[in-house]
């Protein structure tokens, strides 16, 4: 594995440069949109969360037991990302490409369990059309879980970077927004487990 970096870094190689900068703001505008746009779909979820004139309810439906490994596996792979940007500003190439990595594994890991979970619905009879319930209900959860895998597959062409390009002030801000996103998308699922499971579970 290749650790070659252009020269010695500056101690926040992400924002080292004006391009660096910019891409940082940049991503946090678009972060600020997708928050609006997961907002709208959690109100449209709320607000039709009762609309279930036919077919199985929230609680009739939701294993807590599943949703909570793929909320622990998804809050972990958080927690690697950091150890990942920890590396990044250590200057070390192999650590963070390796933490990537982990996060990646854990990312599928989470898809796998989230689309285990979809077919066990469908089977009992909640599907797409159901109800307005089920309708809002796999809108919201699956536009996270296509959020999930696109950033499985961003990270994986950065880890394929990472080791072609090295470490540079060009390759950092890349690595760094890429951990903002996985970040956002972990923090979007903890509100989908408590709005969607939690309260589907204990009642409306």
């Amino acid at each position: 594995m290749s650790t070659h970096h252009t020269g010695a870094l500056p101690a926040n190689p992400e924002t080292a440069t004006l391009e660096g900068k910019n891409k940082v703001l940049g991503f946090w505008l678009f972060l600020g949109a997708e928050v609006v746009l997961f907002g709208c779909l959690f109100a449209t979820y709320i607000a039709l969360r009762n609309s279930v004139p036919d077919g199985p309810t929230a609680e009739e439906i939701f294993k807590l037991t599943t949703v909570g490994w793929s909320t622990f596996i998804l809050l972990t792979s958080s927690l690697t990302s950091v150890f990942a940007i920890i590396a990044m500003h250590k200057q070390k190439l192999g650590q963070l490409l390796f933490w990537l990595l982990i996060t990646v594994l854990f990312g599928l890991s989470f898809l796998g369990l989230e689309i285990y979970e979809f077919v066990e619905y469908v089977h009992e009879g909640h599907k797409f059309t159901t109800s307005a319930f089920s309708t809002s209900f796999y809108t919201l959860v699956g536009f996270h879980g296509a959020h999930v895998a696109f950033g499985i597959c961003w990270i994986t062409l950065l880890i394929l970077q990472g080791l072609k390009k090295g470490l540079t002030v060009v390759t950092a801000p890349k690595f760094y927004v890429a951990a903002l996103y996985w970040h956002f998308i972990d923090l979007v699922w903890v509100f989908i487990f408590t709005v969607v499971y939690l309260m589907g579970k204990v009642g409306h």
